[in-house]
């Protein structure tokens, strides 16, 4: 597919010190003068600061686009500094936006940077979007991507999408109103979420820190491209890395029909749903904190205390007295005959997801007194025993 148009008009003018800092771009001769001046007029916003907000963010201000939104309501934690190399050590507690932006202006003091430190929901999105040129969405759940999705539909305008998980990244361009007559969006690739608990989010399955920078500098290579109307973009697309294999796959998305047509936001969270709602009916009434486990625990109660998540997990940290049983293995009855039943059953994961599905697995296999904790193990280790890690 040949080169799109540029998708900024190019700004009046480059000051001597923004040649002298452009310089490199600026004898390229597919860039040059006229697309650092579009660079240098574009405005792009960027959803999360977070694995790939963070290196899309700094190399979209070191290639000095002129104006950057970023959208993030969270604090940097410990956690995040593995890959989120936006932010340092000093940055832990700090807003995750304020602290983007204090390294972006360390990177370039010739960017406006715009903070949005909202969550980011059907009743604010189209207002924040509407001045942009160009948005990348680096989030890890499911129902802002599809938020970011209709969104930008509606608007009219393109984004990068970038994913991560463990080893695997994907990246692909989607532009409904594409002037070449092939946009898509993201509903063509994935017409629907996936049902809840079936994809881990990466605080469940984990990310290798680097390859938050091979998707991230994916993601602004395509919006270099899409501003300054060079080269072939991932419109139509889906670039596949494998990190473990160094090696990258191409998948063509075409337009699926029976795609649902966008023309309102809706409740995304409904949509997409983060529990089932057999998940979230057994959880209802049973449902117990970190500290009742406590009580329970200190007043020689008599249960049996079941760690429903992966191997390598429990290695991390646990909870004293617990047994492990993976969470599959409840769900396809496997487990069951492990399972005493002249006890209570008390299961707990990492924050209450996975052992709330387990436990609906459990009341209709007839467990029906079994509960789960709610806050898992992170809850236990920030409200019980502050000594045992996190992650």
């Amino acid at each position: 597919m040949a080169s799109l148009p540029p998708l900024v008009e190019p700004a009046a003018e480059l000051t001597k010190d923004e040649v002298a800092r452009y310089s490199r771009h600026l004898i390229i001769p597919d860039v040059g003068v006229d697309g650092q001046k579009r660079l240098k007029n574009a405005k792009v916003l960027v959803v999360g600061a977070g694995g790939l907000g963070s290196p899309a963010l700094l190399y979209l201000a070191a290639a000095g686009v002129g104006t950057l939104g970023i959208v993030d309501f969270d604090v940097v934690d410990e956690s995040n500094l593995q890959r989120q190399v936006i932010h340092g050590q000093s940055d832990i507690g700090k807003s995750k936006a304020q602290s983007a932006k204090e390294s972006v202006a360390e990177i370039n003091p010739f960017v406006t940077v715009n903070l949005h430190e909202t969550p980011l929901d059907s009743s604010n999105a189209l207002d924040i979007f509407r001045d942009y040129d160009l948005i990348l969405d680096g989030t890890d759940n499911f129902a802002t991507r599809y938020l970011v999705n209709d969104a930008a539909v509606l608007l009219g305008k393109p984004y990068v999408w970038g994913s991560i998980f463990r080893f695997e990244g994907q990246v692909s361009v989607f532009w409904e109103d594409a002037p070449n007559g092939q946009g898509l969006n993201y509903r063509h690739l994935y017409p629907e979420p996936p049902p809840p608990g079936m994809v881990p989010s990466c605080a469940e399955g984990g990310v290798l820190g680097v390859l938050c920078a091979s998707i991230g500098s994916i993601m602004v290579t395509e919006a270099i491209k899409l501003i300054c109307g060079i080269g072939d973009p991932l419109l139509g697309r889906l670039k596949v890395y494998d990190a473990l294999d160094m090696e990258y796959r191409e998948v063509k998305i075409r337009r699926d029909p029976n795609a649902t047509e966008v023309t309102e936001l809706i409740d995304y969270e409904a949509f997409c749903g983060t529990v089932s709602d057999e998940a979230q009916s057994a959880a209802a009434g049973h449902t117990i904190t970190a500290v009742e486990l406590k009580e329970k625990i200190d007043a020689g109660d008599k249960f049996e205390l079941i760690d429903v998540r992966e191997p390598h997990e429990w290695e991390i940290v646990r909870i004293p007295g617990a047994k492990l049983i993976p969470k599959d293995k409840i769900l396809s009855g496997e487990a069951f005959s492990e399972i005493p039943q002249d006890r209570q059953t008390i299961l707990y994961c990492k924050s209450g997801v996975r052992s709330a599905e387990a436990l609906s697995a459990l009341h209709g296999a007839g467990f029906s007194n079994a509960v789960h904790v709610g806050g898992g193990v992170t809850g236990w280790a920030q409200q019980v025993d502050t000594s045992l890690p996190t992650y």
